[in-house]
């Protein structure tokens, strides 16, 4: 039966059931459609509350969105010239994830962008961003967060198998987490940490000293230092009776007030030095070594207003000298406290096996007349000099007699000749056994200083416990400018002479000149008579380097096995890690 005996045309079932048909057929790409067009909308909205700059391509057909984000490298604002940036957390910190970075306020630099195919807003990710692990956690601290020691020895022993939302830093309260361990989906093999902050946990300021700093306080001046003034040129006198030509004048005029500027300018930098001689000095110590010292007024704000440049060449870290190392070590064992979870500079391993070495011989110290023998295991051979000079005396007197008795029993004549003969002989005698007395002293010296070089080896600490006692009682004045008060401690002393080691050029080279022989017959078969001899000319020097390496051994000792190495062992290995 046709479709004309049924009443229905060809027409008619394309209209009631062709369209319809086709009409279905193409609601899929309208919904899609409208998705994808709801979808962006909603993605743009996210990046315009995040401040994110994103290029944005939307495929309707395929229900499919591409984002590009740019992915930057971050360093925390500067401390002293973006003050309001630092301390405060960002006003719009973005809430898509991964971008918990956004929580601070950084320095940025575009390193390259990330493309992301997507269909639906919340598979939308911020890019992490590349962040120095020891700056991230020294800006976080200064801030007044607290390391979790948990989190930070799971991290040393398990790297990056370190569970997610493992805690390494908590907020002052110690309630919330501050930094944790993040997912590996956008890292590409570095550690992924997420931060999160409040206004409400930062408990410190711009006037508090920032990680990686260190406060040396001024060593007392025992004399002013004497400076020798320019003379001005003095104008010379005619000898005619002439009067000066105005050139003459005018010439000696010129003269007299470029001497008046030099004069001027030698009496300001003179003033500053005495001034920085007397301030506290706030140090930088990095990875590096010593980077930059400043000198800060005693009772004022830790800020950039007032603190004032110093010139630290003499004792940045060099191939070929020591100077700049040993300030180093010295100044990280010097800021280094029991309080002190964070230090950058990695005191070398040869200094920290030098320092915990029994290095000085107990006899050394005896000659030196730094102690007493008595206070020392026996090392010396005993001679009772008085003894034996007293039975040369006894014998001498004997023979005397004996030849004045026989004199007596002579004629005359003889006697006059046996009395001449007799003086003679004893004076040759008296010659004689000063020669002698010279030679048995002499190798007894010699014998005596052979023994102290080989007596038993004190360590550091103690060697420096007798040496600072020897400051204190000396008599004698200081030959390099160092007093010593009698209620300072040695990590007072060795702050002040940290001090004068930035402002003195020369008492830095001279001290670790020191510290430079000390360390070679360490390391050698012992010390010599060479070294010996130097010590004799510059003991006051080689008492004060005892301070230095007796702090050195005693940091070394109070840390090990603490929350600060496993930060530092972290710190170590990852230089650089994503934060989001």
């Amino acid at each position: 039966m046709s479709s004309t005996d049924s009443g229905y045309s060809a027409t008619d079932i394309i209209t009631y059931i062709g369209i319809p048909l086709a009409v279905l057929g193409v609601l899929p790409i309208l919904y899609n459609t409208v998705a994808t067009l709801a979808a962006l909308s909603k993605i743009k909205r996210m990046l315009r509350h995040g401040r994110l700059t994103a290029l944005t391509r939307s495929d309707v057909v395929n229900r499919v969105i591409e984002v590009e984000l740019p992915r930057y490298a971050v360093t925390p604002c500067d401390r002293f010239a973006e003050t309001e940036l630092y301390w405060k957390p960002s006003r719009q910190p973005s809430s898509i994830p991964g971008g918990s970075w956004t929580t601070f306020n950084w320095q940025t630099r575009a390193i390259g962008a990330k493309t992301q195919r997507i269909e639906y807003a919340d598979q939308l990710r911020q890019p992490q961003v590349d962040v120095s692990f020891d700056q991230l956690v020294a800006y976080l601290l200064d801030l007044g967060a607290v390391p979790e020691a948990h989190g930070w020895k799971l991290l040393r022993s398990t790297g990056l198998w370190t569970p997610t939302g493992c805690s390494l830093m908590k907020s002052p309260d110690g309630f919330h987490d501050a930094l944790t361990i993040a997912t590996l989906d956008d890292s590409d093999g570095h550690l992924s940490l997420k931060a999160k902050w409040s206004s409400e946990w930062t408990t410190r300021n711009f006037s508090s000293l920032p990680p990686y700093w260190i406060r040396l306080p001024p060593l007392p001046v025992l004399e002013p230092t004497e400076i020798t003034e320019i003379v001005e040129p003095i104008v010379g006198t005619s000898t005619s009776q002439e009067e000066p030509q105005t050139e003459d004048v005018e010439k000696e005029i010129k003269e007299k007030e470029r001497g008046s500027l030099r004069k001027n300018s030698l009496d300001s930098v003179q003033k500053q030095a005495e001034k920085n001689a007397t301030t506290t000095i706030t140090c930088q110590i990095s990875v590096d070594g010593l980077i930059s010292a400043m000198s800060q007024e005693d009772g004022v704000h830790f800020s950039s207003a007032n603190l004032h440049g110093l010139y630290i060449e003499h004792l940045r870290i060099r191939a070929g000298k020591n100077d700049g190392v040993w300030f180093a070590s010295v100044a990280t064992a010097y800021g280094t406290s029991s309080q002190t979870v964070l230090w950058n500079y990695k005191i070398p391993d040869e200094i920290l096996n030098f320092a915990r070495r029994d290095t000085v011989p107990c006899g050394i110290l005896v000659v030196l007349d730094v102690v007493d023998e008595s206070q020392t295991p026996e090392w010396s051979t005993g001679y009772d000099a008085a003894e034996e000079s007293r039975e040369l005396f006894f014998r001498r007197s004997r023979e005397h007699h004996e030849a004045i008795m026989a004199e007596n029993r002579m004629e005359p004549a003889q006697k006059e000749a046996a009395s001449r003969e007799r003086m003679h002989r004893e004076m040759n005698q008296r010659m004689q056994d000063m020669r002698d007395r010279q030679r048995m002293e002499r190798q007894r010296y010699e014998a005596r200083t052979s023994e102290a070089l080989q007596s038993p080896k004190w360590d550091t600490k103690l060697v420096a416990e007798h040496n600072l006692r020897w400051l204190r009682e000396r008599k004698q004045p200081s030959a390099v400018g160092v007093s010593i008060d009698a209620s300072s401690s040695p990590r007072d002393v060795v702050g002040m002479l940290l001090h004068r080691m930035v402002l003195d050029g020369q008492f830095a080279s001279s001290i670790c000149k020191i510290l430079d022989l000390w360390k070679a017959w360490s390391d050698n078969s012992g010390m010599r008579r060479s070294d010996l001899d130097t010590l004799r000319d510059q003991q006051e020097l080689f008492a004060l380097a005892s301070l230095l390496v007796a702090l050195v051994r005693d940091t070394v000792a109070a840390h090990e096995g603490t929350l600060s190495l496993d930060l530092q062992e972290c710190l170590r290995i990852w230089k650089i890690v994503r934060l989001g």
